[in-house]
């Protein structure tokens, strides 16, 4: 989330990045805590994902994978327990994976706007398509954390801004590009399962809002639909 700071213009809104719960922007993943020997309520189901034995009991092998996974993505507290949090980005992860290459299945995303810039907040994916053909994607996105949802509905993008920085949060928002009061898509240095998310805007990894950054332009249109979970 950023203000956005047109030459005399007034800032139009608040979007963007949220801190990690233990990480900073930009910096190295949090560091290895002591391992829990306690089997997490999701333990089965974390050591499928990690192709660790699925005894649903706790090794130290275990620990020391799930942890690996925690420090990676920004998760907390990263000491290798089988959590609702830990799980709920594996699961978020496999659905994912299950789209494959056709993101707009359900048809909730318009056809019949040309290149359009769509969101679906349910399964955190974004993509562009051009009517029906798929342009680009789907990838993983990082959208706004509960109490500062990324709002749904058709927008269209109507400022960009290359090397954009918030004096709100004094965060660089790379690749910033507009299209709700505030929020916008820009690039970010964190893990796009990095919990809880961001202030709004739709965060991207760097080589997603360069893609995004060619590919769009000023009046393009965006479409945001779906409920990210746990908001």
């Amino acid at each position: 989330m950023g203000d956005i700071r047109r030459r005399g213009a007034v800032a139009l809104g608040l979007t963007g990045l949220v801190a990690p719960l233990t990480l900073a922007l930009g910096s190295t993943p949090a560091q290895a805590a002591s391992c829990t020997t306690a089997a997490g309520p999701y333990q089965k189901q974390v050591e499928k994902f990690l192709g660790r034995p699925v005894d649903g009991r706790q090794s130290a092998a275990d620990c020391k994978a799930i942890q690996a996974f925690q420090n990676k993505h920004g998760i907390t507290p990263n000491i290798g327990y089988a959590g609702p949090v830990t799980w709920g980005v594996m699961d978020l992860m496999n659905k994912q994976k299950a789209v494959g290459s056709n993101p707009n299945r359900d048809g909730k995303c318009p056809v019949n706007k040309g290149r359009i810039a769509c969101v679906n907040l349910t399964l955190q994916l974004s993509w562009i398509q051009d009517g029906s053909r798929l342009v680009y994607g789907p990838v993983p996105v990082r959208s706004g954390r509960d109490g500062y949802e990324t709002r749904t509905g058709l927008k269209k993008i109507y400022w960009r801004d290359i090397d954009h920085v918030s004096t709100i949060y004094n965060v660089s928002m790379p690749y910033s590009q507009f299209f709700d009061g505030g929020q916008a898509f820009h690039s970010v240095g964190l893990s796009m399962w990095n919990p809880p998310g961001s202030h709004g805007c739709v965060n991207l990894t760097p080589t997603t809002a360069k893609k995004y950054w060619s590919l769009l332009k000023n009046g393009d249109d965006v479409y945001v639909y779906g409920r990210k979970p746990g908001t």
